[in-house]
């Protein structure tokens, strides 16, 4: 028996069944409910989830967990018990997704879900939101999920997918949130058409390669590439994201320097920690940002007074020079700084502390490893800053020139 001669079979019994008066099916699309059945069948409870026990077939599968009909047809698929904690599913995703013509609407709760993503996916032509996350898909992510011009969610993180993001996903007009973090991605990130892009979160891959500079829209508000070997300036790409409401570049290889445009942005944290950002760090105005993590780079230069109205500042493992600024050790002794790290770099001196000062208990400061005589009350060094107290003074000789 050909397959083709089975699934029309299968499509005349169902519609039998409807002839002879049988309710249990009469709400449902023949074609969706014999999807309905091939999904079942390539998943499965994981031990203590009971998902699947209400998918009786001989009741009517609108009214099964995870399933939401508009009329006869099936417009919402949530597979799994959707509360916190649930084991979740296992098995594959059976190509027949794609028959379910009408959907809008397809997620998978977190569990141990395998194999790679259908490459039928890019039927569902009124597709808008595409999550399956905390999973264990492998392989690619098809390119002809660029065929889905009406997505507007795709969030595919903490899986182990590979290969690179396909181009064609940045030419979805419709985007707005992009969700791959936690994955084994390579290649470089595409430039994004959408003008209705708001999230991109792409954290915890393998990504290279230097930033669109004409490819991350102005609507973005949160974005997010941690953990990755980007590379190169990021001043032309990021000058014109002025809707950002956070910004996470730290652990890549970015280089040349920081643009003074971010410490404008709306933001409340500023992550560029452990990269290769040089040049001095120049703020035309007081950053009213809450935390700012410029640790670990090649900066240099004088701290800025403008960062006296920043919570906790991290400037630690850097090139700076001269003294801490009078401002800013005002705002740390009346406690309205709160972490102030300024250890391993090249720091003369820090205006406004003597012996008698009490920096506050709540507050936190750092000046090991610097080319000073520490003051009493600055030994609040997390464990990393090592043990020696300043540097050796041929380090600072020499980086006086």
């Amino acid at each position: 028996m050909s397959a083709n001669f089975g699934v029309t079979f299968g499509i005349c019994l169902v519609v039998l069944l409807f002839q002879c008066g049988v309710p249990s099916h009469a709400m449902l699309n023949p074609i969706d409910f014999l999807a309905l059945q091939s999904i079942r069948r390539s998943l499965r409870d994981l031990p203590g989830s009971n998902y699947f026990s209400a998918w009786d077939f001989t009741s009517d599968p609108c009214k099964f967990p995870g399933v939401f009909c508009d009329a006869d047809r099936v417009v919402a698929l949530n597979l799994g018990d959707p509360r916190a904690g649930s084991p979740g599913l296992t098995g594959r995703l059976d190509p027949a997704i794609s028959k379910l013509s009408a959907l809008a609407e397809f997620t998978v709760v977190p569990g141990r879900v395998f194999g790679s993503l259908p490459q039928t996916l890019s039927r569902l032509r009124f597709l808008r939101f595409l999550a399956i996350s905390r999973n264990y898909l492998t392989g690619e992510i098809p390119a002809t999920i660029g065929q889905l011009r009406g997505l507007r969610t795709l969030d595919l993180s903490f899986n182990q997918l590979a290969g690179s993001i396909p181009p064609s996903i940045g030419t979805l007009p419709a985007l707005s949130n992009l969700i791959l973090c936690h994955n084994r991605l390579t290649g470089s990130i595409p430039p994004f058409s959408s003008r209705t892009l708001t999230r991109m979160d792409l954290k915890h891959n393998d990504l290279s390669g230097s930033l669109p500079v004409h490819g991350l829209p102005p609507s973005l508000q949160y974005l997010s590439l941690s953990w990755n070997r980007l590379s190169g300036p990021v001043d032309r790409a990021v000058s014109r994201l002025n809707r950002l409401n956070y910004i996470d570049l730290s652990l890549n290889r970015f280089t040349g320097p920081i643009p003074a445009c971010l410490f404008t942005f709306p933001i409340s944290n500023l992550q560029l920690q452990r990269n290769q950002f040089a040049g001095t760090v120049q703020p035309v105005q007081p950053v009213r940002i809450q935390t700012v993590d410029l640790s670990y780079n090649t900066l240099s230069g004088h701290v800025s007074a403008m960062f006296s109205s920043v919570e906790n500042l991290y400037l630690n493992n850097n090139r700076f020079t001269g003294e801490v600024p009078r401002s800013v050790v005002e705002q740390l002794l009346a406690g309205s700084i709160r972490i102030l790290y300024l250890q391993h770099n090249y720091l003369t001196g820090i205006v406004g502390i003597n012996p008698t000062v009490q920096i506050p208990l709540r507050s936190s400061l750092c000046l090991q490893y610097n080319c000073m005589v520490l003051p009493l009350h600055a030994s609040s060094c997390p464990l990393k800053a090592g043990t020696r107290k300043t540097r050796p003074m041929s380090q600072c000789r020499e980086w006086k020139g």
